[in-house]
């Protein structure tokens, strides 16, 4: 018996590495003919027998959500990849705010200081900053890199805030010189490309159609239950299709030929889930199959990755912030967060609220405008007049141009600025051009704060005094001093966290930046029901406190044995990834410090 099954497993293994050969030589033949149509190079940077990384965000994803979609079966390829024992699976803190803008600047350069929110304010420059505007990202960029390396030089980044000093950038928005992923292709190439890809190509014209349709249906379902915030008509569904289609597969097949380039380093990151999450809510059918589509695309990744065509590879999933089911203020309590906050002030203000309008969709569509101008112009002219044609139509359907862009967020002189993000709120009172202490908004505007938390909706309210960081609630207030020693009257504020003292770290954290609000308020959250509230009109909410926002998930090689029960902030993961890449300086090899000494 015991030989009749050592020969099984002999034929077995011997099946098994034929189908590799097999695989490896065809996947060969198919990756060479793709990189010479699109006139890109094998990439030299570093010795070939070093690994190379793959970091694949899937953006908003938490750990817990993450184990339940496996449950359900949403992410067959993901639990294979766990199931084989190579990886391990973790949940880490990624800090507050917890958006992707803080937590990409951490782990790509190890700094994310003076990112308070998604959206804030400049009150010494009378400026509003969105980080996914033109030009906010580059500058944000130049500012968190100086003295750090990248963990993405001399590699790739893909759809993501920041590129981590990549050599190669396709729909990266800090980009100073972004490049167009077709602008190397001649003539009839792109029949080349679709001749190597087929079933790539006919892959994405079914799930467009399926996306329209099934968006259609899901809204109208919705909207019947009158539960819908979108409208059943309008650009959604078709900026659905961009960034949760095609540019998902686009992102997919750029990182399979890099990875048969061997780039030694990729960052790439779908956004799908994050976007529909949003809108439908994070256990909702639209999410499931946004994750389902997903954990296609990384099942391709790893078979490429595991062919070993230019050099081995270590692949790493994180989300790099979780959501909180949530419920928007303004539907709970008939008027927005500025507004109340206006009404509580008394006297006649000019408010100025921003909460969403970014069209982040429209962004996403940009980016295609721009690569259908670059097949444009590399086609004769006969199929350039199609290209063109398609262009002008999406142009004309998304109603958008870069001098728009531009002008989106200008800003008028206010009294009062409220700038949300997600369950986060910064509220700057423009009567003084600097950051003002609590005594001095409390000495402006009497009763304000006390009439602020007297509001079932807003759990904390957060503002500075001298060196102290004052986190208050109705029933308590917790003061911090310069070097953490706590104080306490009343019942904790943050008892409601699993970790009250991260909490309270956090928040004074960013109580400390420069571009924080006069009073930072959290929107309330309750354990018991898993739900926050948002000042934003969203089913699913993140970049405040509460719940699994709080708590993403990250894969990565089990042999490496990370100890991430230590990292607090993005910033920590840095350090991890930097040593992977084989960088040496103070800042990359430093052990992560023990957690915050006050107990909260």
């Amino acid at each position: 018996m015991r030989g009749a099954r050592g020969w099984a497993a002999r034929i077995a293994q011997s099946l098994l590495d034929a189908f590799g050969v097999i695989t490896g030589f065809y996947y060969s033949r198919k990756y060479a003919g793709i990189v010479r149509r699109l006139g890109v190079r094998h990439q030299t940077t570093g010795d070939p027998a070093d690994a190379g990384l793959v970091i694949i965000q899937i953006d908003g994803l938490a750990y817990d959500h993450l184990v339940q979609a496996m449950e359900r079966g949403c992410l067959p390829h993901i639990k294979v990849m766990l199931e084989g024992g190579e990886v391990a699976l973790s949940k880490w803190r990624c800090g507050l705010p917890s958006s992707t803008p803080a937590v990409q600047a951490g782990i790509m350069f190890g700094d994310n200081d003076n990112v308070p929110a998604f959206r804030w304010y400049d009150k010494a420059q009378g400026t509003s900053v969105v980080c996914k505007l033109p030009g906010v990202a580059p500058a944000l960029q130049t500012r968190l890199s100086r003295g750090k390396r990248g963990i993405l030089t001399g590699g790739s980044s893909y759809v993501n805030i920041f590129d981590g000093d990549a050599s190669r950038s396709l729909f990266t928005l800090s980009a100073l010189e972004p490049r167009r992923l077709f602008e190397g292709v001649q003539g009839l190439g792109f029949v080349g490309l679709f001749l190597l890809n087929p079933f790539r190509a006919l892959r994405v014209i079914y799930l467009a159609v399926k996306e329209y349709i099934t968006d259609g249906v899901q809204r109208l379902t919705l909207w019947v239950r009158g539960r819908s915030r979108l409208p059943v008509l309008g650009l959604f569904p078709f900026l659905r299709i961009c960034s949760n289609v095609i540019l998902r597969e686009i992102v997919t097949f750029v990182v399979l030929v890099d990875i048969y380039r061997g780039v030694p380093a990729i960052y790439a990151t779908y956004y799908g889930y994050d976007e529909v999450a949003h809108h439908f809510g994070v256990n909702s059918l639209p999410a499931r199959q946004a994750l389902r589509d997903i954990d296609h695309c990384i099942g391709q990744v790893e078979r490429l990755r595991r062919a070993n065509l230019s050099r081995p590879y270590a692949l790493y999933l994180l989300g790099d912030h979780g959501l909180t089911p949530a419920q928007p203020f303004t539907e709970r309590y008939g008027r927005s967060l500025g507004q109340y906050v206006a009404d509580c002030v008394g006297s006649q203000v000019s408010l100025h609220e921003h909460a969403g309008g970014e069209r982040q969709h429209l962004l996403y569509t940009q980016f295609l405008v721009d690569e259908l101008k670059a097949i444009e112009l590399n086609l004769p002219r006969t199929a350039g007049r199609v290209s063109r044609r398609i262009r002008l139509l999406v142009e004309r359907r998304v109603a958008l141009n870069r001098s728009e862009l531009s002008k989106w967020d200008i800003l008028r002189r206010c009294d009062v600025v409220v700038k949300n993000s997600g369950s986060l709120a910064h509220v700057y009172f423009n009567i003084a051009r600097h950051r003002m202490d609590l005594s001095e908004v409390s000495a402006a505007f009497p009763g304000l704060v006390v009439e602020l938390l007297g509001h079932e909706g807003i759990w904390l309210a957060v503002a500075r005094e001298g060196r102290q960081c004052l986190i208050m609630a109705q029933d308590g207030i917790l003061t911090l001093d310069a070097e953490g020693r706590p104080g306490m009257e009343g019942a904790n504020p943050l008892r409601r966290l699993p970790e009250p003292w991260l909490g309270a770290e956090q928040l004074c954290r960013i109580a400390s930046f420069s571009q924080s609000g006069d009073l930072i308020l959290l929107g309330s959250y309750d354990p018991k029901e898993d739900l926050v509230v948002c000042f934003e009109s969203q089913c699913a909410s993140h970049g405040g406190l509460g719940g699994a926002q709080d708590y993403p998930f990250i894969m990565y090689p089990r042999h490496l044995e990370w100890d991430l029960a230590q990292v607090r902030n993005s910033c920590d993961l840095y350090g991890l990834f930097a040593r992977e890449r084989g960088f040496a300086s103070d800042e990359q090899g430093r052990e992560l410090e023990n957690p915050h000494e006050c107990q909260v």
